[in-house]
């Protein structure tokens, strides 16, 4: 555990809602669930530290992909500010935790995306994200250790 040198406000943990999540987002995606669904499950059962864990996010660089950072950060707690996120461009969507020496590489399973010319494209997006928030880890992701 971090030393918290006796601050009151450190090692706090909360579940954020979807709405805590769409508010500090901007609106609610597929990608900042995911995100956050794989940084709530790193500290569960990886890592409680975000002071000790670092998380590399693999994705196309931009959105919406790169909104997995978001989720990541909101859900791991490895933050910008921290320095101990970043995003690096890859064809492969997957997120890597290390900590004390140990890796956790975790990575989406297929999502299906509804098409983008339908008229009703961003409504179903959110409802994908909706329900994204309430699956089974196993449904969204794939973990492997080392």
């Amino acid at each position: 555990m971090h030393d918290t040198g006796g601050c009151v406000y450190t090692g706090l943990e909360k579940d954020y809602s979807i709405e805590d999540l769409a508010a500090f987002h901007g609106h609610l995606g597929p990608y900042i669930v995911l995100g956050y669904r794989m940084g709530k499950y790193v500290r569960r059962y990886f890592c409680n530290d975000p002071f000790k864990m670092s998380a590399v996010v693999y994705c196309a660089g931009k959105p919406p992909q790169s909104c997995l950072a978001d989720g990541v950060q909101i859900g791991s707690g490895c933050t910008l500010g921290k320095r101990n996120i970043e995003i690096v461009v890859s064809d492969e969507i997957r997120c890597e935790f290390k900590s004390d020496g140990k890796k956790l590489v975790m990575r989406l399973k297929s999502i299906k995306f509804p098409p983008r010319d339908d008229h009703h494209y961003n409504e179903l997006i959110e409802d994908l994200a909706a329900d994204m928030y309430r699956m089974d880890d196993t449904e969204l992701f794939t973990v492997s250790s080392n």
